[in-house]
């Protein structure tokens, strides 16, 4: 058996597993030839509907409106989609693969056989809300620095590295190190996700299932199904299918935080007067203000994003319902609205200059670095006012 397969046998019913490289040449081959030799019943493969809807029509990034992604709140979302699809095309332009290419290749062999296929991994928006909201604060902010690090990188892989990838041994290695760097992010993209691949590989119809997915999960699954197998673990996934509620103390906080600001300054005008109050005020409003202009400016945002920046960000770090990022983001999109020729090579501009020089990635760059700068203000700014209170 090959070292990029595992076979999984029970009560008459066989499930053969191709861990697979995303940028391989090799991949793409192998993934061909098991399905025609083994003739399965079913072809399980590891995409949702809407990035196997993406593989198959590359254009899909053409329709691609950007108010309407900030306004339904997946600024981030779509940042990292971008940056993780930009990296790995980055590595498979090396050697003349797409990425996904492998995924498109079970896709068109089962067609050819008349073989019925699925799509078993969890819906990609799933699993990067489940990443943000499980994380804590720092936990959000290591992923969002290592998501920018990732974009800004040009580091070339070459074809023997990528073969690499399907070893056991690096994968470990590799998991080992996310684990404990960013274990939430480790939970949610391997774990979980190797909980769900094999629950709906599972219940794929037939007894001859050929499933092709990404080496780092193939231990993980075959883990999961052999439990099932012997009827130590069912497959629902209930309750990693769904995006979780916000902790209660989250949602507390949510209101608490501006309250307390609010109560602070309001009790300095009480019991310092006019000016001990207006200097709160003003001490709130520069520290809010001034980091989210400075975000807009690194991110060479238009002079009237800049200014909006500066003026909203002390209010909707008040108010839990919005955030600068989303403001500034629109009002970026709408003066310096996006060409057509910025949708046309958004996957190719995920680099420095990339981020400058295409409207939509700098909209997303406002987006990021204006939230980020109302954030340290808010918290820089909280404590000014507080120790002002104090003095009186």
């Amino acid at each position: 058996m090959n070292q990029t397969q595992k076979v999984i046998e029970c009560n008459g019913r066989k499930i053969t597993l191709i861990g697979t490289a995303h940028v391989s040449k090799e991949s793409v081959e192998e993934v061909k030839e098991t399905i025609k030799n083994l003739q399965p019943d079913c072809v399980a493969i590891e995409l949702d509907e809407k990035r196997a809807d993406s593989i198959q029509n590359s254009e899909k990034y053409k329709e691609l409106d950007i108010v309407k992604v900030l306004r339904r709140g997946e600024g981030f979302l779509l940042m990292a989609n971008l940056i993780l699809s930009s990296f790995q095309k980055r590595m498979g332009d090396n050697i003349g693969v797409k990425p996904g290419d492998e995924m498109l290749a079970a896709m068109e062999t089962a067609k050819e056989m008349n073989v019925p296929f699925v799509m078993v991994d969890r819906p990609i928006h799933i699993t990067l809300k489940r990443a943000w909201t499980k994380n804590s604060f720092w936990g959000k902010m290591k992923l969002l620095s290592s998501l920018i690090a990732s974009a800004f990188s040009n580091e070339e892989v070459s074809e023997e590295e990528i073969e690499k990838l399907k070893k056991q041994n690096e994968m470990d290695s590799m998991m080992a190190e996310r684990s404990e760097y960013m274990p939430v992010i480790k939970e949610v993209l391997i774990d979980e996700r190797d909980k769900y691949l094999a629950s709906k590989i599972w219940d794929a119809n037939g007894n001859n299932v050929v499933a092709v997915l990404g080496a780092g999960h193939l231990p993980g699954v075959e883990a999961h199904l052999l439990k099932m197998a012997k009827n130590e673990e069912n497959s629902d996934v209930t309750t990693i299918s769904e995006i979780p509620a916000k902790k209660v103390s989250s949602k507390i906080a949510g209101w608490i935080i501006p309250a307390i600001i609010i109560g602070v300054i309001v009790a300095g005008f009480i019991y310092g007067g006019a000016k001990a109050g207006s200097m709160m005020l003003t001490t709130w409003f520069l520290w809010n203000g001034i980091p989210a202009a400075i975000g807009a400016l690194i991110a060479l945002a238009h002079p009237i994003t800049i200014i909006v920046a500066f003026v909203t960000a002390p209010f909707t770090s008040l108010c839990p319902f919005i955030g600068v990022g989303f403001v500034t983001g629109i009002v970026q999109a709408v003066v310096c609205k996006p060409k057509v020729s910025d949708i046309e090579t958004l996957q190719d501009d995920i680099s420095l200059k990339g981020f400058y020089k295409n409207r939509i990635l700098r909209v997303l760059l406002v987006f990021i670095l204006t939230s980020l700068g109302s954030t340290i203000g808010t918290f820089i700014g909280g404590a000014d006012i507080i120790g002002q209170l104090a003095d009186i």
